[in-house]
């Protein structure tokens, strides 16, 4: 007997890897073994090994969470109230399942997206997909909070006093209180791929899934942490939901933690620094947009930075600081987004109405993928 974890439940084990490991260590398996792993999963009693799946963080014994698991079809169903059992009836996508270990399975990062994207809003699909993609994970718990729209962590919680960076720093002191805006994050290696993405978005032909083919057109790979995420959907999606539009600017639009490789004055001009990575950078415009979060406020830091922008500045590149508190604030947004249209040449001009609304209801939602609070 076999076991496949998928939707929740697989997704709680891919952040717990990604965590562990800074990898996802699973195997690819191919279509032959994946269908075997599949027709062999029949929960009877006793054949799921619980203690195993809660050391993958897939399931926990103190959750009032169910084991998500992908059976075959009716026949290899077993009641259980500890269980959620789903069937798909179409043949998978190949590498849709991987091998943890044993006889352990699991969708596929790719795969798994696209089962906890059914019928949720384009916004928070983005976000997990810029995570899947991108070089950080969210913590396991954080999973079921989102799923259920709520916030994480709590206020007062012990988790709140937490702001890990992607390098594993300690917030600043004073600055507890924060923490509720700049979610705990690993640094990893990325867990999917944009081709990965697409394939499993030809096949979910649902309209149940229509918000997981949209947010795979609008995703792209590079983020290293849930603000810049944030910070690439609100700017760079279209406006008709909600965004700033500047993805459609010349160039690739916005690029992700793109290398800029300084030239012998930019070297001299940031003390020696010899390249700047930019969080979210715009070739037409020349414009690298810096998220200043709380680990920019160390002083060490802030030596750095200033130092970094120097270089990029010999480079001709204009540097702008979005900090926490614009991040929530739509007029300041709007004024990076017209900066950047200004130097492209291209005309900043809305073509839909009711767009302020629209652009509350986007960030929101965004922020909702990553466990924050409405603003």
């Amino acid at each position: 007997m076999t076991t496949v974890i998928s939707h929740f439940s697989a997704l709680r084990a891919i952040r717990r890897a990604r965590r562990a490991y800074s990898a996802l260590p699973w195997s690819i398996i191919d279509d032959r073994q994946q269908a075997q792993a599949l027709a062999s999963c029949v929960p009877n009693k006793d054949a799921i090994d619980f203690v195993a799946l809660a050391m993958l963080d897939a399931w926990s014994e103190d959750d009032s969470e169910r084991l998500d698991l992908l059976v075959a079809g009716g026949n290899n169903r077993r009641p259980d109230g500890r269980l959620l059992q789903h069937s798909i009836t179409a043949p998978l996508p190949a590498e849709a399942i991987m091998h943890i270990e044993a006889d352990i399975y699991a969708t596929s990062p790719a795969m798994t997206a696209m089962l906890c994207s059914r019928n949720e809003p384009v916004a928070k699909v983005l976000m997990l997909l810029m995570e899947l993609l991108g070089s950080y994970s969210l913590p396991p718990e954080i999973t079921y909070p989102i799923a259920h729209d709520d916030t994480w962590p709590k206020a007062g919680s012990s988790e709140a006093m937490e702001d890990l960076d992607c390098h594993g720093g300690q917030p600043a002191p004073g600055k507890q209180d924060e923490t509720r805006y700049e979610q705990a994050h690993y640094k990893c290696e990325p867990a999917t791929t944009i081709n990965e993405l697409e394939a499993v978005a030809q096949f979910a032909k649902s309209s149940s899934y229509a918000s997981f083919r949209t947010a795979v057109r609008l995703a792209r790979a590079g983020s290293a942490s849930p603000a810049e995420s944030l910070m690439f959907a609100v700017l760079g999606a279209p406006m008709r939901f909600g965004g700033f539009g500047c993805c459609s600017l010349p160039m690739g639009g916005l690029l992700l933690n793109h290398r800029i490789d300084f030239d012998t004055l930019a070297v001299n001009m940031s003390s020696g620094i010899p390249y700047a990575i930019c969080d979210l950078y715009c070739p037409a415009a020349g414009v690298d947009n810096e998220y200043n979060g709380i680990g920019h406020e160390l002083q060490n830091a802030r030596i750095h930075d200033g130092n970094r922008n120097n270089g990029l500045k010999a480079m001709g590149i204009h540097v702008l600081v979005i900090n926490r508190d614009q991040m929530k604030d739509l007029v300041a947004l709007e004024a990076f987004a017209q900066m950047m249209h200004r130097l492209a040449g291209v005309r900043f001009r809305y073509r839909i109405k009711g767009y302020r609304k629209r652009q509350a209801a986007w960030l929101n939602a965004l922020r909702a993928g990553i466990g924050l609070a409405p603003v």
